[in-house]
């Protein structure tokens, strides 16, 4: 699914990481904006885009729409903070499947 244009917004996801909610961070699929969604599905709002270059921690996963994207084609989105959601097919994650914990 296409990646729809939304006004981009300047917070930063590295803050995520100074709070203290992941220490890891994994790289965006190169020259990729992507939708940050309020749930984990394209039938949830968009709440900003992250810019190209973008590094994210990944709190948890779960389940949601089917997307595809340059990294294949899943249901796994990545949680990068509260009530913050990506489609995992844009995510360098180095796994085509669950890697670390489903979210509540």
């Amino acid at each position: 699914m296409a990646v729809e244009e939304v006004e981009n917004t300047t917070e930063e996801v590295g803050t995520l990481a100074a709070e203290g909610l992941a220490s890891t961070h994994y790289p965006l699929a190169p020259g990729y904006r992507v939708n940050v969604r309020s749930g984990p599905g394209t039938n949830f709002g968009v709440v900003r885009i992250l810019p190209a270059g973008t590094r994210v921690p990944i709190n948890c996963q779960t389940p949601g729409t089917r997307e595809t994207g340059p990294y294949g084609t899943s249901n796994i989105w990545d949680n990068i903070g509260n009530g913050q959601f990506i489609s995992d097919t844009f995510v360098k994650t180095g796994s085509d499947g669950y890697f670390t914990v489903r979210c509540a």
